[in-house]
């Protein structure tokens, strides 16, 4: 089994769970490893948990892997919707181990052509939270819209968080019930 005990090698700036707030955290400072889903890391401080952006890996002596999504969309063309949807299963709460695609949290996601100086095309996604409360939203948010960015094809992304319908468990894939033991 892996040491999940990392000690940080330079300050990094760091989103506090589930608060959202950045909080910069010094080098030398203690972590254990909770989580390394979706180019992120979910680690535990001695004043809290916290989320590290996947590039500043190195502080932790991890490596990610290359953000990149390959398609044989041509210029011009609308980005393909499934690549959409794989970028959008990169993007997790940083509490809980499964994607925001098989958690429920995606309710609707579309593309639209848009009028720039060139032709371009954005997404639309519209989510939820597991929670009113959560403080993450706007970091989940953030992440989802930076993942979608990457598809060929995507001009620009809009990720909007709605309490309607509300979320509840059922809204689950049976997937995510699995990971999460409810199945």
């Amino acid at each position: 089994m892996q040491n999940r005990e990392r000690t940080l090698s330079r300050e990094v700036i760091a989103t506090q769970i589930p608060s959202g707030d950045k909080i910069p955290l010094a080098a030398g400072t203690r972590l254990f490893l909770h989580q390394t889903l979706g180019g992120s890391f979910t680690v535990q401080a001695d004043f809290g948990l916290f989320r590290i952006d996947g590039r500043d890996g190195d502080a932790l002596g991890e490596q990610v892997a290359a953000a990149t999504v390959g398609s044989s969309v041509p210029a011009g063309a609308p980005p393909e919707p499934d690549a959409i949807w794989s970028q959008l299963r990169q993007v997790y709460d940083p509490e809980i181990p499964v994607n925001i695609v098989d958690l429920g949290l995606v309710y609707s996601m579309d593309v639209e052509k848009v009028a720039t100086p060139e032709v371009g095309y954005k997404v639309n996604v519209a989510m939820t939270l597991t929670a009113p409360g959560c403080g993450m939203g706007p970091a989940i948010a953030e992440d989802a819209k930076s993942k979608v960015l990457l598809v060929p094809g995507v001009t620009d992304a809009d990720v909007r968080i709605t309490w309607e319908p509300p979320w509840n468990q059922s809204m689950i894939s049976e997937e995510g019930k699995m990971k999460l033991g409810l199945i």
